[in-house]
């Protein structure tokens, strides 16, 4: 038999996979793909107006053409806003002249976020173990009763918190900040109480064998299998306390602990009698968005395994 004829044979007996077979431009894939660009727009668009207002004077702000470029771009909004312009630059800039502390600031933020982290992570995890490992009369009961707590809106019990902590002198501090954030949330124990149900009992069966109790259990088998969604958990916590508003405003008011997202304000505050200071004000916004964008640029793979993950089986 020729080479060609072997050929033409082995054709007609294997058939081209359906993986090879180039893929046909759908009208439902089109419009999937149409609709996935105009999402992605939609979500990036508003940091491109971000930057470009914070590239951008104010006086040309208003008088320059509307464009998704920057009118006059200049960086003297990003000198004044970490401090580095002089009152002459401020001024000629359209700034208001109000003071802004951005390190401090900066600082406050990375102190407030960080505490809240460890601790909520902490305990979180904890309790989640409790309550997917330990058995005891009502604990079915006391989860979903703990869990109701996430219907209640945080604006419910934002005032009985701010009379509770200012009996007790501690406002303008940060434990006053970090106080409802830095044990348990009803997510959180959730989130990881249905992780811990992933793992399979049996490791945890041969290390009772050996002598193991529930605070070896957690420590060293539970949370070393859980390093991918404890990682989920504490990058989620981080970025929810970094944005966090109301309460640092209500009970934060003092410099020495005002974190970076009240301190937006001031550039609204400055000049209560002219328009806000603009630029500032989307400078210092970006300038505050870039530590999270960059936690989740180095860090969102590990998002996401933390969200596949499903134990040891």
């Amino acid at each position: 038999m020729s080479l060609a004829s072997r050929t033409r044979s082995s054709s007609r007996t294997h058939p081209p996979s359906e993986g090879s077979r180039p893929r046909r431009l759908s009208p439902g894939r089109i419009v999937a793909w149409a609709a996935l660009i105009l999402l992605i727009v939609l979500t990036l668009f508003p940091f491109v107006w971000i930057l470009r207002t914070a590239l951008s004077t104010n006086a040309a702000l208003f008088t320059g053409e509307a464009g998704l470029l920057p009118a006059e771009p200049t960086l003297v909004n990003f000198r004044r806003v970490l401090g580095l312009a002089t009152p002459e630059e401020i001024v000629a800039a359209g700034g208001s002249g109000v003071t802004f502390n951005f390190w401090l600031y900066l600082r406050n933020s990375l102190i407030v976020a960080t505490v809240v982290t460890l601790g909520q992570v902490t305990f979180s995890a904890m309790a989640a173990y409790a309550f997917s490992r330990l058995h005891f009369p009502g604990r079915d009961a006391l989860f979903y009763l703990f869990l109701s707590a996430l219907m209640i809106p945080p604006v419910f019990i934002l005032i009985p918190n701010f009379l509770f902590l200012n009996s007790l002198g501690l406002l303008d501090t940060f434990p006053a900040v970090v106080a409802p954030f830095f044990f348990m949330t009803p997510f959180t124990v959730f989130f990881l109480r249905q992780f811990f149900l992933g793992i399979n009992t049996q490791i945890e069966e041969a290390a009772k064998l050996d002598g193991a109790g529930h605070v070896q259990l957690f420590t060293r088998i539970a949370v070393p299998i859980m390093a991918a969604p404890l990682s989920t958990a504490a990058i989620l916590t981080f970025i929810q306390s970094w944005n966090e508003y109301m309460w640092p405003l209500v009970v934060g008011q003092d410099p020495s602990v005002r974190v970076l997202t009240v301190a937006l304000s001031l550039f609204r505050a400055g000049s209560p009698q002219a328009a806000p200071d603009w630029t500032g004000l989307m400078t210092a916004t970006f300038l505050a968005a870039v530590p999270i964008i960059v936690l989740f640029l180095v860090m969102g793979r590990r998002v996401v395994d933390g969200i596949q993950f499903s134990g040891v089986k």
